[in-house]
């Protein structure tokens, strides 16, 4: 699996392609040995460098991430959230029309491998509280402070 790092505002990001997708966007504090990019993962480090600058508000590269069929389909849900726009877990569920599934969509929700891109982050708690992020809670509020900056919004909306 070929894999590449970005040197984040917020920390490393390792990126890993296998098979011609885009596999996994994770934080890590260490990396490993780079292999040499394929055109794939320059695009994607390109795309997300775009982010941090401001310049790009959605990804347009293909990811495939192991999991289930409802995990696929809260992935798919995450990624209709608009740039600047930060939705609870119930405002989720209602839009998947499954309004009893919470608990289920938010633990799909820590499954994605894809952070950034399949933009988890913009999902919070009923009151607007900070809720678990795989890449730790002070980046989720980084993510959300810059999207929110960048997208004009004196408070990000909660509904969309």
């Amino acid at each position: 699996m070929p894999l590449i790092y970005l040197d984040s505002p917020i920390g490393n990001i390792e990126i890993t392609e296998t098979m011609g997708f885009i596999s996994s966007i994770v934080f890590v504090d260490d990396k490993t040995k780079e292999e040499e990019p394929t055109s794939l993962l320059k695009d994607v480090k390109e795309q997300l460098n775009g982010y941090f600058e401001g310049k790009i508000h959605s990804f347009n590269f293909q990811m495939q991430q192991n999991g289930t069929h409802f995990q696929h389909q809260v992935w798919e849900a995450l990624k209709e959230i608009p740039f600047g726009v930060q939705i609870s877990y119930t405002t989720l569920s209602v839009k998947m029309k499954n309004p009893l599934a919470i608990r289920a969509i938010a633990a799909a929700n820590g499954k994605n491998n894809n952070l950034i891109a399949i933009p988890c982050h913009r999902v919070i708690g009923m009151n607007g509280e900070m809720t678990g992020y795989a890449g730790e809670i002070w980046r989720k509020k980084w993510l959300l402070a810059h999207e929110t900056k960048i997208a004009g919004v004196g408070q990000a909306s909660l509904e969309f």
